[in-house]
């Protein structure tokens, strides 16, 4: 067989070269030449199944230690005969590879991911701080005995401290979110009227930008669900600011609501300028933003999506978005039917 191809040759060869030094000496000597040849054979015999014997053995010996290594947790192939064991461990060594060279690359992903959090996040306390140094400076240097400029300052440097604010607050909420530590207080309501709250909440931005905001004729009636109201709420608070912040002016934020037997999907949409394909599926990353300059203009902390499919996913349910550019963006959720 080929797995034993190298031993047998090392075998021969070894056993060949430790028969024929002796045989030589004795072609010198008076002994007759058939004795020499049956000592020949006998000698080869022996020396070429102990080497081999030793050979297989120490050779086994190391193919098992690497195999243990690879796979600690699966110890029954250790049993096999010697040819199977070469063969197993052959094709064991193989997916190990592709194994580590496929976590390799996902350990690649993460480091690129992280840089990039990492250079979002900076850029995100950077903007708020800046703002504020340069309104405080400003008022230090003079502008504070200025009645018609400190008003303006401070206030405009407030406006960045709630903002740092808010993203300290965000990145408290999103760390507890991925770290499995929160609690859902889990009670049933009615996801109508819930959304109808919100609706209420954020009226003052439906005036700013003259959106209507509305209901489907899915969403006539009431669903009741089971889920945690006031994370819930956040979540629907998220998607409907997002919805009238990147919506077309003048246009319409609308929700759906449609019972799907065992949950309940919940759809919030606008008939805004959509976004592009290619960025969909990021668009829960934090801080990711589709255009940074348009986005920032229009504020939050760049996590508000992120919280929105972690809160989701603490339900054991799931977020999706689909859009189509110039036509808008639809953001569907799904919470556990209670009727």
């Amino acid at each position: 067989m080929n797995s034993n191809s190298s031993p047998n040759k090392i075998a021969v060869t070894s056993a060949f070269l430790s028969s024929v030094i002796p045989i030589l000496f004795m072609l010198f000597s008076d002994i007759a030449i058939w004795k020499v040849l049956v000592l020949f054979v006998l000698t080869f015999g022996v020396s070429y199944y102990v080497i081999k014997l030793l050979l297989e053995r120490f050779i086994y010996r190391k193919i098992k230690i690497i195999y243990k290594i690879i796979h600690q947790s699966n110890t029954q192939h250790l049993h096999q005969d010697d040819d199977a064991l070469i063969d197993q461990v052959s094709d064991d060594v193989s997916v190990w590879a592709k194994e580590r060279k496929d976590e390799i690359a996902m350990l690649q992903e993460q480091e690129n991911y992280r840089r990039e959090f990492v250079g979002n996040l900076s850029h995100e306390l950077k903007t708020p701080i800046f703002q504020m140094q340069g309104y405080i400076d400003t008022l230090l240097e003079g502008a504070l005995s200025d009645p018609k400029v400190n008003y303006n300052f401070l206030y405009k440097a407030s406006k960045s401290v709630d903002r740092l604010i808010e993203l300290v607050d965000d990145m408290t909420s999103i760390s507890r979110l991925e770290t499995r530590n929160v609690k859902l207080d889990m009670t049933v309501f009615d996801i109508r009227e819930l959304i109808e709250e919100v609706y209420d909440e954020v009226d003052y931005l439906l005036k700013e930008r003259k959106i209507t905001s509305g209901f489907r004729q899915s969403a006539d009636v009431g669903f009741h669900v089971n889920a945690d109201r006031r994370r819930i709420k956040q979540v629907l608070i998220n998607l409907v600011v997002n919805a009238i912040k990147y919506g077309k002016e003048s246009g319409t934020v609308t929700c759906g609501i449609y019972d799907m037997d065992e949950n309940i999907l919940i759809e919030i949409s606008d008939n805004g300028d959509g976004i592009p394909e290619h960025a969909l599926p990021r668009l829960f990353e934090r801080f990711y933003r589709v255009e940074q300059s348009r986005t920032r203009e229009a504020g939050g902390s760049g996590l508000g999506l992120s919280i929105a499919k972690h809160i989701v996913e603490a339900h054991a349910q799931t977020i999706k978005v689909r859009s189509e550019e110039g036509k808008g963006t639809t953001f569907g959720f799904t919470l556990q039917n209670a009727d």
